[in-house]
């Protein structure tokens, strides 16, 4: 199994080249263009990029303190002299596709501070950071003039506990006349492993400092306190008791800010919390990697107010959700239709609801009535309409809804759509009309570090005077590494059935977690070419709702192959 699969533009420059020239100035393309290059320079000419960008793309504000960088620059700055750089770039960015660091020169690629999609178009990085897995792209089949000589390899960089992209690192060299796999891909795969074991070392040490400052805050009987990092927590029984979702929210704020500011003192938490949180930074080396919080009830407490979190529709900070969500909202002021796509379970209705705000809207199934003949009769003119699962639509179904839109044009309408099956030409149409205005939401195993804040908003709510429901740290990288095939839709369920049935009192622990979730990821380091075959195999399992003899037939594999790797994997 390997990392990267031929393409047909590496043997086919030449006339790819011309394609292209096809592509810029209008003219029709010849049949044989790979699809996902066509759809590379569409994207690109849908975000504005021009072809012929000149000047390097203006940098974003940097955060002040990059753990990425920080574990990285040791393994960059020994790779380097050895890379011989000449003729050749080594680039690190961070999620965001900033670039943290670069060494050595390639033509066109100089000045360069962003890689994303949106500013210069098709490139490895940015694909990197999309497929998670290594990836390149060469010479014509990247949108600028300026990198049509340019041949690129890509490898995004994981987090050691959460898995999450942090990061990519690319090795950039002149056109390869090899073609695939780049001369240098091994190089660049051997370093993002190499930036990993780092990152996962530094992990590992500061999450034992915190736990030596949570132990020494927390001795002598019933102290509140409670340790925190911004991904970490440490809660003692007595800080159960005072805590709610509210005051824990201020408190993963004031860890993350703590990095960059001075919290010492106390915190201000919201009315009516009951307790006060004096605040202490945890620092190692100088740096501050988190908190510790002291809490003491109010003698008198106001009586709290009903809590009232967020929707989850709009619950997460990671940067694909914001987006997304970003993306929607902009899109929902105008009152044209908005085509809200992804996996099932990723909160597209949820959302949709959300987008129309407090004006009543109505849903129509095409799951339930894939002709929409009981839906669009009962439907008001001037009313909101939430077309689910347009999938399922018929062609009865697709012409009634043309005949809406037709007969009403400003019509608030949002309509969301599961890919997969195959769809008629009717239905094909339709989409390619509303796919101007359209929103990926992503799936959950690519914003994993949003469990943290789903967990607190999907959990029932608890009767006044219990703790709400807390999570071990293992019971936490135990959710966030699994690949959640359902998203938020099965996170919910497992949330739920665990708020009902437990009558434990403390932190839920991994051990009471469904057997899918608590098995957890390899427990040994693997290889490159091994996490290549786990996310394949992983992917294989989500696609087929974690049906392994399905999996194991669409990966060309015996079932009983793929079940000893993923015993190996847990080794």
């Amino acid at each position: 199994m390997t990392t990267t699969d031929p393409s047909p533009a590496a043997t086919s420059r030449p006339s790819l080249s011309a394609a292209r020239e096809r592509f810029l100035s209008g003219r029709p393309l010849p049949p044989d263009v790979p699809e996902e290059v066509l759809a590379a320079w569409r994207r690109a000419r849908f975000f504005g990029v021009p072809h012929d960008l000149a000047e390097p793309v203006a940098a974003p504000p940097l955060p002040g303190e990059s753990v990425l960088l920080g574990a990285a620059r040791p393994v960059l700055d020994r790779i380097a002299p050895a890379l011989g750089l000449d003729g050749s770039l080594l680039v690190l960015t961070d999620e965001r596709l900033r670039v943290l660091w670069t060494a050595g020169s390639v033509p066109g690629l100089g000045g360069c501070a962003v890689l994303s999609e949106q500013e210069v178009g098709n490139n490895s990085a940015a694909l990197a950071l999309r497929v998670r897995s290594r990836a390149e792209v060469h010479g014509p089949e990247h949108f600028l003039d300026r990198w049509q000589d340019v041949s690129a390899v890509s490898v995004p960089v994981l987090g050691p506990e959460s898995g999450q992209v942090l990061g990519t690192l690319t090795v950039a060299s002149r056109l390869s006349a090899a073609g695939r796999p780049h001369p240098q891909a091994a190089l660049a795969e051997a370093t993002a492993a190499a930036v990993e074991t780092e990152l996962r070392a530094r992990a590992g040490r500061d999450e034992r400092v915190l736990l030596d400052a949570y132990v020494r805050a927390a001795r002598g009987q019933n102290r509140a306190v409670a340790a925190l990092d911004g991904r970490n927590r440490l809660v003692s029984d007595a800080a159960q008791r005072l805590l709610t979702p509210e005051v824990l929210a201020v408190l993963d704020r004031t860890a993350a800010g703590a990095r960059d500011a001075d919290v010492t003192g106390f915190a201000e938490l919201p009315e009516g919390a009951g307790c006060t949180a004096h605040v202490t930074p945890v620092r190692r080396d100088g740096r501050t990697i988190g908190i510790v919080a002291a809490l003491d009830p109010l003698d008198d407490p106001a009586p709290p107010a009903p809590a009232s979190p967020p929707p989850v529709a709009l619950t997460g900070s990671s940067v694909p959700w914001r987006h997304a969500v970003g993306h929607a909202v902009e899109l929902a002021r105008s009152r044209e239709p908005l085509l809200l796509t992804g996996e099932r379970g990723t909160g597209k209705s949820a959302l949709a609801r959300e987008l129309f705000g407090p004006d009543p809207a109505q849903a129509a199934d095409a799951a339930r009535d894939p002709g929409l003949g009981q839906a669009l009769p009962a439907w008001q003119p001037g009313r909101p309409l939430l077309l689910r699962h347009a999938e399922r639509l018929a062609q009865s179904g697709v012409a009634a809804l043309n005949s809406l839109l037709d007969q009403h044009p400003d019509t608030r309408l949002v309509v969301t759509y599961t890919p997969g099956a195959p769809v008629g030409p009717c239905l094909e149409r339709l989409l390619d009309k509303l796919s101007a205005r359209s929103v990926t939401l992503p799936p959950l195993r690519e914003r994993t570090e949003d469990i943290r804040e789903l967990l607190p908003a999907l959990a029932p709510r608890t009767a006044p005077g219990q703790p709400p429901l807390t999570w071990t740290l293992d019971a936490l990288r135990a959710l966030q590494l699994y690949p959640w095939p359902g998203n938020v839709t099965e996170l919910a369920h497992v949330v739920r059935a665990l708020a009902e049935r437990r009558r434990a009192t403390g932190p839920v622990r991994r051990a009471e977690l469904p057997d899918a979730v608590r098995e957890g990821p390899a427990t040994r380091p693997l290889s490159p070419m091994e996490h290549a075959e786990r996310a394949a195999i992983l992917e294989a399992l989500r696609r087929h709702g974690g049906n392994k003899a399905r999996a194991a037939a669409a990966l060309g594999i015996g079932r009983a192959t793929l079940y000893r790797k993923l015993r190996e994997y847990r080794r």
